[in-house]
């Protein structure tokens, strides 16, 4: 947030900054771009006791617009609703400003081809190029990857017709399968609620699946979307197949 930058009444001024502080020491990831006049409105909103999602909606639309995830919208909005003294934001908030952040579509728009914006995770187009890599490298050090490697299928889905949850349920899943294994790590969304990861074979691979339906629990539990989500999730191992071109099948099989 830049120094000329005026807020009515002291109070709000106090709440903005102790806002933009703790969410950049916390959750926010690129300092420089987290002010935005969307801020100010929510800030006033709460601290006049006033409806908070009509400046929720203005504020997703704007972190949209800005290229920013849902997941990381949705833990900066949570700070300021703590550091105001809130033991969580309400949940007719957290639904605007995911409607929000669909409306303003800039996060789709500017997402590479290869990352699935409510996830954070690949797309399965970014998958199938992944499994080529490997296909290509078992080729050339005569390995198969039938027994180098697997997909771990991990299904979360529940009923649900409302547009926010399903941004919050694969943000939720999004967030936990990158805690799990890491950002870059060939994973992908397959369709609501449903998500593949690449992963060597291994004698820990088992114990590895209980650990992984137990941090994905805990996740939705800490972001507050346990009721968004299958518990316990449903993970399984999906075999690959001798040949990239039926993997590739296998991929566009698993879509929904």
């Amino acid at each position: 947030m830049s120094n000329d930058t005026q807020v009515p009444g002291s109070g709000s001024a106090a709440l903005l900054h102790r806002w933009e502080s703790a969410s950049i020491d916390t959750v926010w990831l690129r300092p420089g771009d987290w002010y935005t006049p969307a801020t100010e409105a929510l800030v006033e909103a709460l601290e006049a006791r006033l409806d908070t999602a009509p400046a929720a909606f203005r504020l997703g639309q704007a972190r949209s617009s800005a290229g920013v995830g849902i997941t990381e919208a949705i833990d900066d909005m949570a700070v300021l609703f703590k550091a105001a003294g809130f033991e969580s934001a309400p949940i007719r908030s957290i639904r605007a400003l995911c409607e929000g952040w669909t409306a303003g579509n800039g996060a789709f728009a500017d997402a590479p081809a290869m990352t699935d914006a409510e996830s954070g995770l690949g797309t399965p187009e970014y998958l199938i190029q992944r499994l080529a890599e490997v296909y290509g490298t078992a080729a050339r050090s005569g390995t198969t990857v039938t027994a180098t490697h697997a997909l771990v299928i991990v299904d979360v889905s529940v009923e649900a017709t409302d547009p926010w949850q399903r941004i919050a349920r694969n943000a939720a899943a999004g967030e936990a399968l990158m805690g799990a294994y890491g950002e870059g790590h060939p994973m992908a969304r397959m369709g609501d609620g449903l998500y593949a990861v690449l992963v060597e074979r291994g004698t820990a691979l088992g114990a590895g699946i209980a650990a992984l339906r137990d941090h994905i629990s805990e996740r939705a539990v800490a972001m507050k979307a346990g009721n968004l989500m299958r518990q316990p999730p449903r993970v399984w191992i999906e075999s690959l197949p001798d040949t990239h071109a039926f993997a590739s099948d296998l991929v566009e099989s698993l879509q929904r």
